[in-house]
């Protein structure tokens, strides 16, 4: 039997899986043979019709997240300015095939330049557009036929291909590449299947079964009996967790002791809260609204804005929301929004510095989310705040959106306006920004930027450590300072979803988190053992 090979990347799907290995054809490397330009026009406008015929067979099967993500690729399938440059191409002597794979790597490039992030990763939705259209221009080489319970590795996986899998008989996805935030993620966690990415590069070799530990990012390829031995053990051990998840997932969140504490969810796309039952959470402490700024048609209007903010607010039923305005720039471009060429672009024009320079962009935002709040709870929450001028400067703009709409007669209301902890020159004089009516420590950005380690740069993977003693000095102090100044502190980075790191925001003092959906119950769970202390 060959040697097991382990390979370690990062976390994208809780679960385990174990099963025979379908290794991902990238439909991009296959070849075509060129025909006249004339026949390759007409093949590739035939593919790209039949693709979309596709995408709305399964919009129709599909539950309401998959749809929209589904259309839209629709939407770009049927955008002529994307096949133009291809037909150029053709005309100039390409294949069809190597025209439309050289025309949208064009536009994965872009939004593939923040890594992570994301922005980045909604590359996985161009390159399953691309990869679908391709599949019809070159027959039957592209088609694959996957194992029930099968574990796909590859180097990534599109959206379309993950919805045409059926999942009910197990399987799991363990990528080279791919991101944690991007769609594929997203949907694997909603429907329960195991997934790692960021593996790196998995060997060509040919491997029987794999397992896959979504829980720790890791895959075992053709593992040792041991290996299954131990699979079987931590099987076990996960189901008694997810009963006992079940039991506490509705019940009010508190520490042994039985000090309460308020978990809330993070929300990347309104599509999530489809398949979530509002009763799991005391609110939602994160709405990120870049998923209204990554889609066809350039940025989104007052109206477009609106209806989302509004779809959330009608979700939480008077729960609070904590909308976060758009945190472009840095490793998250947004054409028409954000900076080309910055040379360090972490520390450049990104959060609420991009929307300060931006004025009328952002205005357009503030209205829609002070028409939003009129149906609930609504708390608006700056990102990448540095200096107390910049919360003056927002709540002079959201004050004079207000006065607008009202002058115009339209419903609004000036919401609570908060900030985000995770530039570290506010966390550690957080009693200069008592302006901001709340505290959201970002632990993500905030570990990056203490430990100079970016967060998505497997390298330094070991030095971007929440559990960094600077880290939690920096949230203890923030937390401290906020009850000394009656301003809510909550946390709401991947921090807050940790088990291992509850403790030591407990013991600071903090006693709101905002966290993953899939780990609400997680959480509550660990809540049970920890000691909250003297009462906060």
């Amino acid at each position: 039997m060959p040697a097991t090979v382990e390979l370690r990347g990062r976390a994208a799907a809780p679960g385990l899986a174990r099963g025979p290995v379908h290794r991902i054809v990238d439909i991009a490397d296959l070849q075509r043979q060129s025909g006249t330009p004339g026949d390759e026009r007409i093949a590739l406008e035939s593919a790209i019709e039949t693709a979309t015929a596709d995408l709305a067979t399964l919009i129709a099967d599909a539950s309401s997240d998959g749809a929209d993500i589904l259309e839209f690729q629709v939407a770009m399938l049927e955008d002529e300015a994307l096949r133009e440059p291809a037909l150029v191409s053709i005309d100039s002597g390409a294949d069809a095939a190597s025209a439309w794979s050289a025309t949208v790597a064009e536009q994965i490039a872009i939004y593939r330049a923040g890594d992570d992030s994301y922005f980045s990763a909604r590359a996985s939705d161009l390159e399953d557009l691309r990869d679908r259209v391709l599949s019809h221009l070159l027959g039957a080489g592209a088609q694959q036929d996957i194992q029930p319970g099968a574990i796909l590795i590859g180097r990534d996986l599109t959206p379309s291909r993950f919805l045409a899998i059926d999942w009910s008989k197990g399987g799991a996805i363990a990528l080279s590449d791919g991101s944690p935030s991007s769609h594929v993620a997203m949907l694997a966690r909603s429907r329960g299947v195991p997934m790692t990415v960021g593996l790196g590069r998995i060997p060509a070799a040919t491997f029987a079964e794999a397992i896959v530990d979504g829980e720790r990012g890791r895959l075992l390829l053709d593992p040792a009996a041991d290996d299954v031995a131990s699979y079987t053990a931590a099987l076990g051990e996960a189901a008694t967790r997810v009963a006992q998840e079940a039991v506490v997932l509705k019940q009010a969140a508190m520490t042994r002791d039985r000090q309460p504490v308020a978990v809330l969810i993070n929300v990347a796309e309104p599509e999530e809260l489809n398949t979530i039952d509002p009763a799991i959470c005391d609110g939602i402490g994160l709405v990120r609204t870049e998923f209204l700024f990554d889609r066809p048609g350039g940025l989104p209007d007052e109206e477009t804005q609106y209806r989302a903010y509004a779809h959330i607010m009608q979700w939480a039923a008077g729960r609070p929301v904590t909308i976060r305005t758009i945190d472009a720039g840095g490793d998250k471009p947004v054409p028409g929004l954000t900076q080309d060429g910055e040379t360090n672009p972490f520390l450049g024009m990104r959060g609420i510095r991009l929307s300060l320079a931006k004025p009328d962009i952002f205005g357009v935002q503030l209205r829609a989310l002070a028409r939003a709040a009129v149906h609930g709870d609504l708390r608006i929450m700056l990102p990448m705040i540095t200096v107390p001028e910049e919360i003056t400067a927002a709540a002079a703009l959201l004050d004079a959106a207000v006065a607008q709409l009202q002058a115009e007669n339209v419903s609004a209301k000036r919401p609570k306006l908060g900030i985000m902890v995770e530039v570290p020159a506010v966390a550690i004089v957080p009693e200069l920004f008592k302006e901001a009516a709340f505290f959201s420590i970002g632990s993500n950005d905030l570990t990056q930027y203490v430990t100079a380690s970016a967060r998505d740069n497997a390298a330094v993977a070991d030095l971007n450590d929440a559990g960094h003693p600077a880290v939690r000095a920096m949230i203890a102090h923030v937390a401290k300072t906020g009850r000394a100044l009656n301003i809510d502190v909550s946390l709401c980075g991947d921090m807050g979803g940790d088990p291992r790191h509850l403790p030591v925001l407990i013991a600071a003092g903090l006693r709101s988190v905002s966290v993953a959906p899939p780990l609400v119950g997680r959480v509550k769970l660990a809540l049970r053992d920890i000691d909250g202390g003297p009462s906060a």
